[in-house]
């Protein structure tokens, strides 16, 4: 895989997160009962980041999760 091609899958990913974290942050807006207007720009940034934040560590949870299944690990026994 060339460096361009690298670089153009990770903005993918990147703007894929990004949605995916506005659309849980206004649903934690919304059963706060309150609405987007609510809040300022920087506090809204720090909405998405943290749904950002818990989008990745799933990912990589489960990246963990499928490699030790992988390699022949298992975490119940």
């Amino acid at each position: 895989m060339d460096l361009k091609t690298e670089l153009n899958l990770k903005k993918k990913v990147a703007t894929k997160v990004r949605e995916k974290a506005i659309k849980r942050a206004e649903t934690r807006i919304m059963l706060a009962g309150k609405t987007p207007t609510d809040f300022n720009e920087a506090q809204l940034e720090v909405l998405v980041k943290e749904e950002e934040d818990k989008i990745f560590n799933s990912y990589k949870e489960k990246g963990l999760l499928v490699l030790a299944s992988l390699l022949g690990l298992s975490l119940w026994s």
